[in-house]
């Protein structure tokens, strides 16, 4: 198997007066873990649907090699697509679920057969092959579903939030799985998932989308590190937001002045002086104490809570949360965390916090319920 690169040029998709997808140009390398990641709603599972020909576009071309892809029918196009409801015949072994898209094109029942104990041990299923899917555990059929796309020699795997409806341990078992399996293939995998840990976790690099517009495409680490736009910077990892208007700009770094007082930061090209801006501070970066830093206020402790590694620690200051993560190792004791209502210093470096021009935020879960 190889896989091949796809180009998105000028595409777009209208529903009537909707348009699902605004004009997107987007290049996925050949054997590239790619993942399309963005809130319910705004046109990553549109777009996965287009390159693989189940949706025509409004406007553009999808090529997939240098081969332009209209009038091609699904079936005819080297892909294969996974959704999240896996879709298994359950009176079929697995090797014949394996080897189902084998048998509609006439492949002999013997050829088949080894081809689906190939791809078994391809997907660490040695042995299952005579069970039926009811016989299987979810993280087993989610590897049988991955055998099958598989099967048919695709050249790009269409995934559409595959592990949405497994646990939280076998998602994260099944990232590392499949992260394996592309790398084995080479096969060029898109991935779409409103869930960043997923994303952060599997691909090379990502595209974020929002209202049907890619905001950013980048390597994992330059999306978590160095969002361009507030939509990224919030929706993508946790950050605390603090609100102001930029005072100077010089040499990479911005002044804005915030309610909490005036702070320094790493500044976006985009900025200009007297404008609306936005200070983002991930709350790994926030240490407890630290007033000879650039960046200091005082906050009052109202909640501690334990997440494995971590504990996260919420401040309120002139009325807003503030979140910090602190390893499980970091003594409490030591930097006087004791008691709920208890004042605090807190601070964080220049270049620990990115500047960026005001706007849209993603909802952050309390939205989200209110919805």
């Amino acid at each position: 198997m190889h896989g091949q690169k796809i180009n998105l040029i000028n595409l777009s998709v209208k529903y009537g007066n909707f348009t699902a997808v605004q004009s997107t140009n987007l290049e996925v390398k050949a054997g590239e873990f790619f993942s399309i990641l963005g809130p319910s709603g705004c046109g990553k599972t549109t777009l996965l649907r287009t390159i693989s020909g189940f949706i025509k576009p409004s406007k553009g071309q999808v090529l997939i090699g240098e081969k332009d892809m209209e009038d091609i029918e699904p079936r005819n196009r080297p892909t294969a697509l996974i959704f999240q409801s896996l879709a298994l015949f359950s009176l079929m072994k697995v090797w014949e679920n394996v080897t189902f898209g084998l048998e509609a094109r006439g492949v002999a029942a013997k050829e088949r057969y080894k081809r689906a104990i190939d791809l078994l041990d391809l997907v660490a299923l040695s042995g299952e092959q005579d069970k039926y899917p009811s016989e299987l555990s979810g993280g087993q059929m989610q590897r049988v579903a991955v055998a099958r796309a598989l099967a048919v020699e695709p050249s790009v795997l269409l995934l559409d939030e595959p592990l949405a409806a497994l646990d939280l341990k076998l998602r994260q078992h099944m990232r590392s799985e499949l992260r394996a399996i592309q790398k084995k293939t080479g096969v060029t995998f898109i991935y779409i998932t409103h869930d960043q840990g997923e994303a952060l976790t599997m691909s090379d690099r990502i595209a974020v989308m929002n209202h049907g517009i890619i905001e950013q495409t980048d390597t994992t680490d330059n999306v978590y590190d160095k969002p361009t736009t507030p939509f990224v910077a919030s929706f993508v990892g946790q950050a605390n937001v603090f609100k102001g208007v930029i005072k100077s700009i010089a040499d990479g770094l911005a002044v804005i002045e915030t309610v909490h007082g005036t702070f320094q930061g790493k500044a976006s090209s985009k900025l200009t002086n007297a404008s609306k801006a936005m200070m983002f501070v991930r709350p790994e970066k926030i240490r407890i104490g630290g007033e000879q830093q650039q960046n200091f206020m005082k906050a009052t402790l109202t909640r501690r809570d334990l997440e494995g590694a971590y504990i996260n620690l919420f401040l309120q200051a002139s009325g807003e949360e503030i979140v910090l993560h602190l390893t499980k190792s970091a003594d409490l004791s030591s930097l006087n965390i004791i008691d709920d209502q208890s004042e605090h210093i807190i601070s964080f470096g220049s270049r620990d916090a990115l500047i960026l021009p005001e706007g849209e935020l993603a909802a952050t879960g309390k939205e989200l319920a209110n919805d």
